[in-house]
């Protein structure tokens, strides 16, 4: 079943066209990778979906159904859910109020917000880091947070921004396995990187 369905995007910036005619389907329970150097308008198409930037035209279709010009949030809370390549986690938070913020988009209730994002914050290997500041974290550990409090809003599609980019080579192998679980619990994911390695890794 398509999950996600793009026709014919494009967004130009005065005489620069960030993407021209963009088309693909993701079927659902698969990953879709994307990969292509600086400044190819990978980033902007993933504002383009969720809404964080106009498109001058196309369509986008999740589920079947127009979600093409609505803001962010009405975007989010019908279960598209983005990480961002430059990280911006509420850096005086800690890693369990950032990741509770991203929960009450579907759960009111405190303790339930609070549970949830301990249980997402576990999955990400992050719980002994749950009471630190975002601030403290490494490159890597805030990238698994970025993942952590998408995942808050309990997406069934993920749109990830090179959550590999900038970290250690050693942190690498442990993002891609991330990733990987993630998959198993029946998320959608479209990916961009820049490592063909990883791309071929993961990608359906």
């Amino acid at each position: 079943m398509k999950i996600l369905s793009v026709e014919n995007l494009s967004r130009s910036f005065g005489g620069i066209k960030a993407n021209d005619n963009i088309s693909f389907e993701v079927e659902q329970g698969s990953i879709l990778g994307i990969i292509g150097p600086n400044g190819a308008g990978k980033s902007t198409l993933f504002d383009l979906i969720t809404g964080y930037t106009k498109a001058d035209n196309g369509k986008v279709n999740f589920f079947e159904k127009s979600i093409f010009g609505l803001s962010p949030d009405k975007i989010s809370n019908l279960g598209v859910g983005r990480t961002f390549q430059k990280l911006k986690p509420f850096a005086d938070q800690t890693l369990l109020e950032n990741v509770m913020i991203g929960a009450f988009v579907k759960e009111q209730n405190i303790k339930k917000a609070r549970d949830k994002a301990l249980e997402i914050i576990d999955f990400v290997d992050l719980i002994e880091k749950r009471h630190h500041f975002a601030k403290e974290l490494s490159t890597g550990q805030r990238k698994r947070l970025e993942m952590a409090r998408a995942m808050a809003i309990e997406p069934k599609l993920l749109l990830m921004d090179e959550v590999t980019g900038g970290v250690d080579q050693k942190t690498i192998p442990g993002l891609v396995d991330l990733i990987k679980e993630l998959k198993k619990t029946g998320v959608t994911i479209i990916t961009i990187e820049h490592n063909i390695n990883i791309i071929m890794e993961i990608s359906d």
